[in-house]
């Protein structure tokens, strides 16, 4: 289990202002840079493990999806 971690000295920085213009503490502000950063890296790896069991099941999109989709992009 990880004990202490080593913040760069600009990091801290940012979070004691932070703490100061929103009257919060330096730790609640890093408790929730972690819990939001930890939320967006799980919903990454879920949805890169719904498209690898997808392609495992060769579900890819057509020819025609993929123009459509480009072509509604401009691209």
């Amino acid at each position: 289990m990880i004990e202490s971690v080593v913040i760069e000295q600009e990091m801290q920085q940012q979070f004691h202002q932070l703490a100061q213009e929103t009257h919060r503490s330096e730790a609640e502000i890093i408790h929730e840079a972690l819990a939001g950063y930890l939320a967006a890296d799980q919903h990454y790896v879920e949805v890169l493990k719904q498209r690898i069991a997808a392609a495992d099941r060769e579900e890819f999109a057509s020819e025609e999806e993929v123009e459509a989709f480009f072509a509604e992009r401009g691209e």
